[in-house]
């Protein structure tokens, strides 16, 4: 049974802050411990207890209080260090007790390095803040003249650990661990710096006679070079070597390699004392396949002639960190003038959105939200913002020329590049995640940017932090809040200063220079700088309630705009509708409230000018953007509804079919926009197109029809049907296509020869009205209705009986007439009209047998003559996505050609879609696997590429783009990566010619090779 003082000790403890009381009684009792009870007067440790309760972890600083004392109890009792001072010293009130505790409870892994060197308790009970040099000397010391006995790389190590320990103790009994934080930071890199300088030291030794032909200098970079390093990190370098006078350069660069490659072994070696961290050379000129070691002139040859702008970026941390001092400085002096011209290189845009997406790079969902660096609302979305706005200014503003984060982005303020405010909650923001990091990395000296998931280490990290209600849910909560903020802020860093600069704001804003904020619109990728400030200033300037929630959208829209290829375009079209609309009450509250609106505008704009167009010619239809669904195309039958609805609203086919065409164009700007933010696949585009085309026709038919019954006083007399083909009946049209159609008339039973002339006269005039009234000029997009495939093509009656088609083709009709109707499909009409055409033409399309010897010759010899002719003068054919080798027709003949042959006996193939169509020969086996992907991609790069293009410059292209800025607009709707549009050509010819490849075996059967070779 439990006794009720064991109990009553219990309790103590668990409100002491101990996690598991029952175990802290039982290491109370240890007799590791009695020494310390012999220290106080009444043998108990209560005012010790009450120090550990304010560490990070009570339970573990107990555990690590009774492991040391047992270390030191087998020592001997040194009189400074010993079993006795240490009993003494935790014993007593003071600064000595209270880092030692605090580093116990903070850190398992600097427990462990005091087991094995207990006398390292009196580092951190005597830490105080060290010199760079006083950290310098007293490292190489400890690995030459002070190493006596001892292995210099295993004196390197301990020597470190005492410096790191003299750190962490001062860090954990910091009153404000975020005040002390940029001088934990700092105090890590010059330690850093030591450990490098006492591990060339030991090269030079290791080296032997000879080393002193070449100067070496060690170019600190990223956090070792900035002056800012995690507890755990590898340390970033850059290696210069120079001959010393009177020395041959080559083997004075042969010496510094071996040094530098001696002195990363030295710090990465393990040994029975550890290892301390890789060190990286990756950022050298050429990366890990360039040499080692360069000369300056060498690095500002390649800096001159090859480097990117990331190489530039990555240079803003160089530090002379170790090795020849003078040396450094001189490649320091070369190298800076480089950097601060980098933002004017004909390709820093280019870069800028590469580096941009190099930040937002993807992690692995399990860990977005617990990433402190790389995550959204991470260190690298403060770090990425600085080091940008630094490249982008600090040409001109020498102030800005910081390797360090903080004081670079205080320098920005004051500057007037970054608003105070935003600064002032990035600088606390930034503080808090980099404690955070040092707090995780410090407990088991691993490296580490996530947050933690376990209760238990949430608790610590939270009591780490100052929280003592739930630790653990406090910690989190604050991440996750300043995440949120990160975020806000990064995302309009770069634009809310624009608006300053444009709009003369208060006196707290950013106060940029009108040409620094053209240098940052230029560098962010605007093309007309000018341009786009006087559209700021338009949309901001003034007091009104349209400018202030303008000059809230703006910084983050701006930032949209700049993702894409054509910013000025966005920025521009968002302006026209701006004017429009700004006086409207609901459309800058949608775009400030409704979810992605601001965000599917912004981007829609500046991807596609087909898009900017239509709204510019109905600015209220934007308001799709307000309803979470607004992306989402109507079904067939809902437009139908819509459009019959607007139709008999109206007096005349001609008003009747202006509104059939200015829904059209709401439904057109819904598909655009749907398609151009990535929210529509090729299928579903040419799906939702071609159901609003069936609409329109069905609609605009029946207006056309009453308006001739109205003019003829007298009902049409029959019915008509109209049979989509091509890629209208196949449900592939793209933003271009006509509405292929043949018409088919039913005249009403009992009527004489002469009544069914006038009907067929009335028919065709209705047709002929319907295909004026929707091809017409107007405000509207045309609608062109092309019959050409019909019957006798242009010189045949526009309109037929069932009857007369039955006889055409039964006499008359070519081979390629019954390939075309593979695509046809009853769009409107009558359903039964509709199944007595189908019934016609079945047997036609998928005739008995097969295709004839001499059938398929006609289509091969065909489709030679298509190529050959159609081609357009000038042409490529490796470019043309429609005529030209592996495009549009070489897929659909391919397909269609097996579906005249095989479809009278496999059902499945009886489909008007290509690539339905392909879908069922790959099952039937009829198409080789390999050969129906090689075709499917092609047709489906060719229609985005197609359909991209329209969206892209607002006009049809049937070939890739040759002008660069258009390969990176296309590319970008296609789906390519930012930057990798000039490699949209190609990809094209390589998806091409294996579709090609498949063509000639499948339909020319003039493969040598067979079917494509992947």
């Amino acid at each position: 049974m439990t006794s009720s003082r064991t109990t009553s000790t219990t309790g103590a403890l668990a409100r002491l802050g101990f996690a598991d009381p029952a175990r802290a009684e039982t290491l109370l009792a240890d007799p590791a411990l009695l020494p310390l009870r012999a220290a106080v007067d009444d043998g108990q440790l209560d005012d010790l207890l009450a120090v550990l309760n304010e560490t990070a972890d009570p339970d573990q600083g107990l555990l690590g209080l009774v492991r040391v004392a047992e270390s030191l109890a087998r020592e001997d009792d040194a009189p400074e260090w010993g079993i006795t001072a240490f009993a003494r010293e935790l014993a007593s009130d003071g600064p000595g007790q209270e880092r030692v505790c605090a580093v116990l409870g903070a850190s398992t892994a600097l427990v462990d390095d005091l087991v094995r060197h207990p006398d390292h308790w009196l580092v951190a009970a005597r830490a105080e803040r060290r010199t760079g040099e006083q950290v310098r000397d007293e490292l190489v010391r400890a690995v030459t003249t002070d190493r006596g006995e001892r292995d210099p790389l295993d004196a390197l190590r301990v020597a470190y650990r005492c410096g790191l320990l003299r750190i962490a103790a001062l860090d954990v009994t910091a009153s404000d661990p975020l005040v002390v934080m940029p001088a934990v930071g700092e105090s890590l890199a010059e330690l850093a710096e030591a450990a490098l300088e006492a591990a060339l030291a030991i090269a030079r030794e290791q080296h032997g006679p000879g080393h002193e032909v070449c100067r070496l200098a060690v170019i600190g970079m990223g956090k070792t070079g900035g002056g800012e390093l995690n507890y755990v990190s590898d340390v970033d370098v850059i290696f210069v070597a120079e001959p010393v006078d009177g020395a041959d350069e080559e083997s004075a660069l042969q010496v510094g390699t071996s040094l530098a490659m001696a002195l990363m072994r030295n710090c990465s070696t393990h040994t029975q004392e550890g290892t301390l961290w890789p060190v990286d050379a990756a950022l050298r000129p050429e990366g890990k396949q360039g040499p080692l070691v360069r000369t300056v002139d060498s690095h500002v040859a390649y800096y001159r002639r090859w480097a990117k702008t990331w190489e530039f970026q990555a240079l803003l941390k160089a530090w002379v960190s170790a090795g020849d001092h003078e040396l450094g400085l001189r490649y320091k002096a070369e190298i800076a003038p480089l950097v601060w011209e980098a933002a004017g290189r004909e390709n820093f845009v280019e870069d800028v959105q590469a580096m941009r997406r190099r930040v937002e790079s993807h992690v692995p969902a399990g860990e977005s939200g617990r990433q402190l660096k790389l995550g959204p609302g991470g260190l690298r979305d403060v770090e990425f913002s600085v080091q940008l706005l630094q490249l982008v200014h600090g040409r001109t503003d020498p102030s800005l020329r910081s390797a360090t984060t903080l004081e670079a982005l205080a320098s920005l303020a004051r500057g007037g590049y970054v608003a105070r405010d935003d600064a002032a909650a990035l600088d606390r923001d930034y503080r808090h995640l980099r404690c955070l990091e040092h707090r995780i990395q410090l407990h088991r000296l691993r490296r580490t940017h996530l947050m933690p998931e376990a209760v238990t280490d949430l608790r610590r990290l939270g009591r780490s932090m100052g929280h003592r209600t739930d630790p653990a849910a406090a910690v989190v909560a604050d991440r996750q809040s300043i995440a949120r903020e990160v975020r806000r802020i990064h995302e309009r860093l770069f634009y809310r200063p624009l608006l300053a600069a444009a709009a003369k704001l208060s006196p707290n804003e950013a106060r940029l220079s009108t040409e620094s904020a053209r240098q940052r619109l230029r560098a962010l990728g605007f093309r007309d700088p000018a341009g786009a400030l006087r559209h700021i200033e338009a949309l901001t300037t003034g007091v009104s309630r349209r400018a202030a929630i303008q000059r809230t959208l703006l910084p983050v829209m701006l930032g949209w705009f700049a993702d894409e290829a054509d910013p000025d375009a966005g920025l521009l079209a968002f302006r026209k509708l701006s004017d429009e609309l700004g006086t409207t009450h609901w459309y800058l509250k949608m775009l400030r409230d409704e979810g992605r609106a601001a965000d599917r505008l912004a981007h829609g704009l500046a991807r596609s000018r087909y898009a900017a167009d239509l709204l510019e010619r109905s600015p209220e239809s934007v308001s799709i953007l307000g309803d979470p669904a607004g992306l989402v195309p109507p079904t067939h039958e809902a437009l139908v509804s819509r459009m019959a609805a607007a139709v008999g609203r109206r007096d005349s086919a001609e008003e009747g079919v202006t509104a059939v065409r200015a829904l059209r164009r709401h439904e057109l700007l819904r598909v655009s926009l749907a398609d151009a933010v990535g929210e529509l696949d090729p299928l579903a585009v040419g799906a939702a197109l071609s159901n609003l085309a069936a609409a329109t026709v069905e609609a605009a038919l029946a207006a056309a029809v009453a308006d001739v019954e109205r003019r003829e006083g007298s009902s049409l007399g029959g019915q008509l049907l109209v049979v989509g083909m091509g890629s209208f009946g196949g449900r592939e049209m793209g933003y271009a296509s006509d509405a292929d159609v043949m018409v088919v008339l039913r005249p009403d039973p009992g009527l004489g020869e002469a009544e069914e002339a006038a009907v067929t006269a009335r028919a065709t005039t209705a047709v002929q009205t319907l295909r004026r009234l929707l091809a017409g000029a107007g405000p509207d997009p045309a609608l062109g209705v092309d019959a050409d495939l019909r019957p006798e093509g242009k010189n045949g009656p526009l309109v037929r009986t069932l009857d007369s088609y039955r006889s055409y083709y039964e006499r008359w009709a070519d081979t390629w007439e019954f390939q075309a109707l593979l695509r046809a499909r009853p769009v409107a009409g009558p359903a039964d009209l509709a199944a007595d055409f189908v019934a016609l033409v079945d047997p036609l399309r998928y005739p008995d047998g097969g295709l004839t010897e001499a059938q398929r010759r006609d289509i091969r010899l065909l489709k030679a003559r298509v190529e050959a002719e159609r081609l357009p003068r000038g042409a490529d054919p490796r470019k043309h996505l429609k005529l030209g080798l592996g495009g549009l027709t070489d897929v659909e003949w391919t397909v269609q050609l097996l579906q005249l042959q095989h479809a009278h006996e496999r059902p499945a193939l009886r489909v008007t879609g290509t690539l339905a169509a392909l879908d069922a020969l790959t099952q039937e086996r009829l198409l080789p696997a390999d050969d129906a992907a090689a075709l499917r991609e092609a047709w489906l790069l060719a229609t985005r590429v197609r359909n991209a293009s329209v969206l892209w410059r607002g006009r049809p292209v049937d070939s890739v783009p040759s002008d660069l800025r258009d390969l990176e607009g296309v590319g970008r709707l296609v789906g390519r990566p930012a930057g990798e549009g000039p490699q949209l050509e190609t990809l094209w010819r390589r998806v091409a010619r294996r579709a090609r490849a498949a063509t000639d075996f499948n339909f020319y059967d003039s493969s040598g090779r067979g079917s494509v070779d992947r």
